[in-house]
């Protein structure tokens, strides 16, 4: 079973760690290296966990939500409400001018709009294992997805595109 079996958890790390990673990636800007500690640290807890998981939900959708504390952890951490910094050099230096431009219309999402958006578009998650993630109703989340849309197309449309 995988709960003694490092091996298997060895496995499980490897096939969910790309989108684990690339989820963290989204919340912090860009940021590698703070996705990639925040990344290790979902699969500590993870492990740490696994015996608490009854199989009430997918095991991706267990694994977001460890995610999703991780984040907020790290978030009350550094008093951060709202990521409005300024986008990490890395992410200037090596993307185009359309990725820096889309960066900064996530920037302008709450962290909880950038968690649903990305989760429903990039991760493509249904409503209702967003609102698993997210502990939120789905309506809630249907709401957070509408405001973050209509945020990103303002911010879009403001800076050229149509």
């Amino acid at each position: 079973m995988l709960f003694d079996d490092r091996r298997a958890f060895a496995t499980l790390v490897e096939q969910h760690q790309p989108t684990i990673r690339r989820f963290f990636l989204h919340q912090t800007m860009g940021d590698e290296m703070l996705s990639d500690d925040l990344a290790q640290e979902t699969f500590i807890k993870l492990y740490y966990s696994i015996k608490q998981f009854k199989g009430l939900a997918n095991l991706s959708t267990y694994l977001y939500r460890i995610a999703y504390n991780v984040l907020q952890d790290h978030l009350r951490r550094n008093r951060f409400t709202h990521t409005t910094d300024i986008i990490p050099e890395c992410v200037i230096s090596t993307h185009n001018d359309t990725h820096i431009d889309i960066t900064r219309a996530l920037q302008q999402l709450t962290p909880t709009e950038r968690a649903a958006i990305t989760l429903y578009y990039i991760d493509d998650r249904k409503v209702e294992d967003v609102a698993s993630i997210l502990q939120l109703p789905a309506g809630t989340v249907k709401s957070h997805l509408s405001r973050a849309r209509n945020k990103i197309a303002d911010f879009l449309k403001n800076n050229g595109y149509e």
